[in-house]
């Protein structure tokens, strides 16, 4: 039993923003500090808070403070360490100390700073312009993607809003036969439409669950193994993939996005022997530049 008890006030004194995170407030000392929904300038912004609003941390992350937030669905939020002043609840206001004087001047006024103001729960605050922050919004991105097979390309994508997003593939993948040597080169051009489902935030992931569907217009290409008098034979066509996977986002790289989905793919061709297979996994990332 002592050992026990004596493990745990090491742990504590090991961890200080463990034993006092709820004593620790935050205090926003720029014009107007975002709020976000989870860890990461990734996820969406719930709200904004003013110069002077006091926030009790429920948590330190080490770059990000845990809040509570009236407004969430589950009744927290999340602000960057950045945008204020961390220390213990009770801190004492600066104030301005008058300049020695002789006897004869009269004395100036004492000038205080008052304590810094509670934010209303419910309030929201019109952002202003905050020099060198530049949030992540997860609104353009570009990169690539490989698939299960030997599929490979550059994939772009683009969200319109909360749900709804945009995206494009260009790629090239290789198909061989069991019952000939030969080879079937295939470009393909994916537009597509993707949904996300919900957004899953915690204090350093965010996920965004989605399906979407994507027409596949492929150029094919027949190489014979030997040199023939034909050469190589081509021809177009145009399929069809639904898929669905996940976007995740780490709270400590939150421009990049990476994500995994699985899909099912109805692609003619005509040469025979050389079918696609019908499911597939990809993975892809995206870097977003807005």
């Amino acid at each position: 039993m002592i050992r026990c008890a004596a493990a745990v006030v090491l742990a504590i004194t090991l961890h200080p923003t463990l034993a006092g995170a709820q004593d620790t407030v935050i205090t926003v000392n720029v014009p107007s500090a975002d709020v976000y929904r989870g860890a990461t300038t990734a996820s969406p912004v719930i709200g904004h808070v003013t110069n002077g609003t006091v926030l009790p941390v429920m948590r330190n992350l080490g770059s990000w403070v845990r809040v509570p937030w009236p407004g969430a669905e589950d009744g927290v939020a999340y602000l960057h360490v950045s945008m204020g002043i961390i220390g213990p609840v009770g801190a004492a206001a600066p104030v301005a100390r008058p300049a020695p004087r002789s006897s004869s001047a009269p004395a100036p006024p004492t000038i205080t700073t008052p304590p810094p103001t509670r934010a209303p729960a419910n309030e929201r605050v019109v952002p202003r312009s905050q020099p060198n922050v530049r949030p992540i919004s997860h609104i353009v991105g570009i990169g690539g993607l490989f698939g299960s097979t030997s599929r490979f390309g550059a994939s772009a994508r683009t969200w319109r809003n909360k749900h709804v997003g945009i995206q494009m593939a260009f790629t090239r993948d290789t198909m061989t036969s069991d019952v000939a040597a030969d080879r079937v080169t295939s470009w393909q051009l994916e537009p597509g439409f993707v949904y996300a489902l919900f957004d899953r935030v915690s204090d350093y992931v965010w996920v965004r669950p989605y399906v979407g569907t994507a027409l596949n217009f492929g150029h094919q290409t027949l190489e014979p193994a030997a040199p023939l008098a034909v050469g190589p034979t081509s021809d177009n066509s145009v399929g069809l993939r639904v898929f669905g996977g996940g976007e995740l986002t780490y709270a400590g790289m939150t421009q990049f996005g990476l994500s995994v989905d699985v899909g099912y793919s109805h692609v003619p061709t005509s040469f025979p022997g050389f079918e696609a297979r019908p499911l597939s996994v990809s993975i892809s990332g995206h870097w977003y530049i807005k």
